[in-house]
Parts: C-alpha cells; sequence; structure tokens
C-alpha cells in the first residue's frame, strides 16, 4: 500500500465484530491506516488481539500502520459519527478512501438515524443523488439497479434514466479505476425468463430491452436484457465484466454464493473513494474472536487500488 494519505477505516457498530475484523485486516494490509471509532471498544479489541495502537488527534499525525482517532463528539451514535468524519476527510483531501465496517440498521434507525443504510447516507453527505451501489468479488462483480426497497416497490421504482444512470456509472467505473479498456456489462431481467417475450411481464419489453439499446447505441458493450440466472453465470464465468441486477436480493443472492467473505462493496459515483465488507454485524460471534477478515481486507485493498489509481 502506498503511504501518502492514510486510509479511514470505520469499525461500525460497537456490538458487532467490526473491530475485530478491521484489526485483523489491518495487520495484514500495512500501510497508513486510521480507524475511527469509540476508544473504549477499539482498545479492547486490540488488546486482545495484542495489537498496539497509537492514539492520534489528526489525520496527519498517522504514520505507517494502523493508528485510532476518536471522532468529534456529537449527537449521533459513534458509528455515525466516525463515517460522517471519514467522509470529510477523503472530501477535504486528508484521507484517500473511506473504508467501513458493518452497521446495524435497525439499531441505528431506533436511534433515529435517518438513512436505510451506508450508501445513502454517504450520498448525503457527498451532495449525491444516487449514489451506485456495486459489489466486487472473486469470482462475480454486482451493480444494482435498486438497492434497499421492498420487493413489491422494485417495479415502480425502476425508471429510463435510472437503469441509464446505473449502467454508464458502472461502465466508467470499471473502465476508470478498475482499468478494464472495453468493460462488458450483462443486463438481467425483472422477471423470470427475462419475461418470456411478454408472457411472465413487459418490463424487459417497455424499459430494460429499449434501455440497452440505447446504451448499446451510445457504444457501450451491453449485453441484455436475458434471464437472471443466466446473466449470473454469464459474469460469474468470465464471459462478461459486471452483472447488472435489477434488485437487491437478485444480484446478492450470487454473489454470496460464490464469493461471501471475499466480496466487497463498493459505492460508485461518489466525489472519493468508498469500499465496505459483504457482511453484516453478526452479533452472535462479536468478542469470540473467531469472525473472518476476508472482506475487511478485500475492502481495503480495493480501496488502496482505486485510490491509487492501479488497474485491477
Amino acid at each position: 500500500m502506498r503511504s501518502e494519505l492514510p486510509i479511514v477505516v470505520t469499525p461500525g457498530d460497537p456490538l458487532g465484530v467490526g473491530a475485530e475484523v478491521a484489526l485483523k485486516a489491518g495487520r495484514q494490509a500495512q500501510g497508513r491506516l486510521v480507524l475511527v471509532g469509540d476508544d473504549g471498544w477499539v482498545l479492547a479489541e486490540a488488546e486482545r488481539q495484542g495489537v498496539s495502537l497509537a492514539r492520534v488527534e489528526r489525520l496527519d499525525q498517522a504514520g505507517q500502520g494502523m493508528s485510532l482517532l476518536v471522532p468529534p463528539p456529537g449527537d449521533e451514535p459513534v458509528e455515525v459519527r466516525a463515517i460522517r468524519f471519514g467522509a470529510q476527510a477523503c472530501l477535504s483531501g486528508q484521507a484517500r478512501a473511506l473504508v467501513t465496517g458493518p452497521i446495524h440498521k435497525a439499531r441505528l434507525a431506533a436511534q433515529g438515524f435517518g438513512f436505510p443504510g451506508h450508501t445513502d447516507f454517504l450520498g448525503d453527505l457527498c451532495g449525491v443523488e444516487r449514489p451506485v451501489m456495486a459489489f466486487v468479488g472473486r469470482r462475480l462483480r454486482v451493480v444494482l439497479a435498486t438497492i434497499h426497497l421492498p420487493i413489491a416497490q422494485v417495479p415502480a421504482a425502476l425508471s429510463r434514466q435510472g437503469l441509464l444512470h446505473v449502467v454508464r456509472t458502472a461502465h466508467r467505473a470499471l473502465r476508470d479505476q478498475l482499468g478494464i479498456p472495453e468493460p462488458l456489462l450483462v443486463v438481467a431481467g425483472l422477471n423470470p425468463h427475462a419475461g418470456d417475450q411478454g408472457v411472465l411481464g413487459c418490463e424487459e419489453l417497455d424499459l430494460i430491452g429499449p434501455v440497452c439499446d440505447e446504451l448499446r447505441a451510445e457504444g457501450l458493450m451491453v449485453c441484455g436484457p436475458i434471464s437472471a440466472e443466466a446473466a449470473a453465470r454469464d459474469a460469474a464465468e468470465g464471459r462478461a465484466d459486471m452483472l447488472v441486477a435489477m434488485y437487491h436480493d437478485q444480484g446478492l443472492v450470487p454473489l454470496k454464493v460464490l464469493d461471501f467473505g471475499h466480496a466487497v462493496n463498493w459505492t460508485l459515483g461518489l466525489p472519493m473513494v468508498r469500499t465496505s465488507v459483504d457482511h453484516g454485524t453478526a452479533d452472535d460471534i462479536a468478542g469470540r474472536g473467531i469472525a473472518d477478515a476476508g472482506s475487511m481486507l478485500a475492502a481495503i485493498l480495493l480501496a488502496d487500488r482505486v485510490s491509487s489509481g492501479r488497474p485491477a
């Protein structure tokens, strides 16, 4: 990892495994990593792992290795204050990337947090109306046309402008940040068998197909819409560079079957680099020392690669 600007890592929910996986991954990633969180639970986990953490008051005080910075005080939960601090550090040029640990959406909602997750919160902090949620695994890359919605709301949430935005944003990220010169994106249909020519639904004929035609006319390499299972297989077997899924589980099920524990949540369309783990807070194993840090390590390494301008 480069040592110019630090990467900020937010461990996430204090009751989960975030601090454990952040410290485990940081020991392998090396470089300049600054964990931003509450000193009590982060230092307790560091002591349990036998890790020495330097305390810093500012990011420019951080040297090689891992440091700990407590976010500024405020009324928000500590994990929210840490994310806010990390995003502002990236936007102001004090950090080169933000890597986030898992947060517990229900616990935060109960405390008044008004966003369904990291992605929407970061979009608000960055002034980006529609950030794009993507995932990078060992075998599969996925981008989502809709994010955290009840399944019944997905058809109405799909729109021409929204789909165009998602695919164009993903195309630019693959080309400019991962160094794939002419990325091929395979677009899944919404319905079984991609609608079977209208027998099982008309979204493919009325919306998704025309959007794909428009993107192809712009010169983008886009295949689809095709059935979701075929689209996922093509992307997983290397015949496409990214799967465009219409809704959350359509993309995340194949990704987690193939790459769970090593996949990275990558937010596209922000004026900063942000990656995250592909798992939740795992409350049931928190504090037991058995959490797998593979996804956090992958998130740190992807953030380092993208922010360094090095191709995949």
